[in-house]
């Protein structure tokens, strides 16, 4: 512990810090010397190995571990919609595959990992300017972690597309490659800029469209944000609103979207929203309160979510201008039994800081709260521009330009929270990391199609319960 004393006119003041909260700053030349170190501890090729071990545990059963108290009517929803193919199984089972990338190689160097980093938990949303930008939106599983885990499961989702694309194999690993290129290269560029200036970068929809190669891409691109301009709650209220005496209501559409009728459920939802107005800035509760809430159901979104206490919450201000927010229940985190335990008690909590520190700029509704049973939810709007890419029918032109999106995105994210430098000199200019995560990334979807396989096989003996919706 170090004693600074800090004089203030006669008196002394003095301020205790401890040693160990304080980071130790290194030259860029020991960082990327510590990175080109590590090499010999843990070679670039060993990233490229998987072969799962005799020991390692049935998926099923991890699968059937993760949906503990979850809602259990909803979890043959979640084993249907991870039914339809090796890509949503993989979107639907991060549990497992955190399981398994604890077991490959790593540097040790940590970031704030998005926990679940697939292709899909990247897309465009609106920040509180309005304006467009591509970046991460899903960090249900968000956890200080190896940044090697996100890269790998995000590599591994653009090989399995492909493959549900109908691409060779070939081609699949071509994506692989640009997506740890460009992650490479632009994280060796954030480790030479100002650390303000990487939190201040942002991939907004201008950009992109000014980066189109061709006129016919940046035609598709510009389509693809007037598509996203209007999802936005104006467009979407008539769709799930509707009137019921007098009064405007949720329209019920079970299973996905349906009201609780527990008679004291009315009164813990007030008492939730008044705790999630203490998680918001003096600033936003004067916004929060121009707002009433009219009406409050269950509503049943993504894969890997399905069965958690998903509600939107349906509020009006006094001219009757609509604001839906979305409250989604959080657990401990999946990288947790491998990467110790969040500094967060609440688990909405752990969501938006992490969130907040790996997004280029994020929602002004985003907060959390802890229930009167002791669930913890973090909280958004439900719909603000939100959109993902379509992954469907695409060409390996395409998945490529969509694999450089991504990389250069996660690379920034990591950028912000963790040691850049170091991880740049772990990498090098080459390409041997790259192709290491090629090949990784391939036998993982070998891998992926297999546990697939071991679902259907689990549904078809009666193990398990799925409902295939149409």
């Amino acid at each position: 512990m170090e004693t600074i004393v800090k004089a203030h006119g006669k008196a002394k003041t003095k301020v205790n810090i401890v040693a160990e909260d304080v980071p130790v700053l290194r030259s860029r030349a020991d960082r990327l010397a510590a990175g080109r170190a590590l090499r010999d501890k843990v070679p670039r090729s060993s990233h490229a190995e998987w072969t799962p071990s005799a020991q390692r545990r049935d998926p099923i059963e991890i699968l059937e571990e993760s949906n503990q108290d979850r809602l259990p009517e909803l979890v043959p929803i979640r084993y249907g919609r991870m039914l339809r193919s090796p890509f949503t199984f993989l979107r639907g089972s991060a549990a497992l595959m955190a399981h398994d990338l604890a077991a490959t190689a790593s540097t040790g160097l940590r970031v704030q990992a998005c926990g679940d980093c697939h292709l899909l938990n990247f897309g465009l949303f609106a920040t509180p300017e309005r304006n467009l930008v591509f970046d991460l939106n899903d960090f249900d599983e968000t956890l200080p972690a190896p940044w090697e885990w996100d890269l790998k499961r995000l590599a591994v989702s653009f090989a399995i597309a492909g493959r549900d694309n109908r691409l060779p194999d070939a081609d699949s690993r071509k994506a692989v490659l640009e997506c740890v290129r460009t992650y490479r290269e632009h994280l060796r560029e954030y480790s030479r800029t100002n650390p303000l200036e990487v939190w201040y970068t942002r991939l907004d929809m201008k950009t992109l469209i000014a980066m189109a190669p061709d006129e016919k891409v940046k035609k598709t691109r510009e389509q693809l944000a007037e598509k996203a301009r209007q999802r936005v709650v104006e467009n979407l209220f008539p769709k799930i609103v509707g009137e019921v005496a007098g009064r405007r209501r949720l329209v019920d559409q079970p299973p996905l979207l349906f009201h609780v009728s527990d008679p004291g459920f009315e009164e813990r939802v007030h008492e939730a929203l008044a705790d999630y107005r203490q998680s918001l800035s003096d600033e936003r509760r004067v916004l929060l309160d121009r707002y009433h809430l009219e009406d409050f159901a269950v509503k049943v979104v993504g894969i890997g979510s399905v069965g958690t206490r998903c509600f939107i919450g349906l509020l009006f201000d006094e001219e009757d201008h609509p604001l839906i927010l979305q409250f989604k229940e959080e657990r401990r985190s999946v990288l947790e039994p491998y990467a110790g335990k969040s500094q967060y008690d609440n688990q909405g909590q752990r969501v938006v800081m992490g969130q907040r520190l790996m997004q280029s700029s994020s929602d002004i509704f985003l907060g959390w709260l802890r229930g009167q049973r002791g669930r913890e939810f973090f909280v958004r709007q439900l719909r603000d521009m939100k959109m993902s890419a379509p992954t469907e029918e695409v060409t390996p032109a395409q998945i490529n330009r969509y694999a450089g999106l991504c990389g250069w995105t996660l690379a920034r994210a990591h950028a912000k929270s963790g040691d850049a430098t170091s991880i740049s000199g772990y990498l090098g200019k080459g390409d041997a990391f790259d192709e290491a995560i090629g090949t990784f990334a391939i036998a993982y979807a070998d891998q992926t199609e297999r546990d697939h396989g071991a679902l259907v096989k689990a549904v078809s003996a009666g193990r398990l319960e799925a409902l295939v919706e149409e």
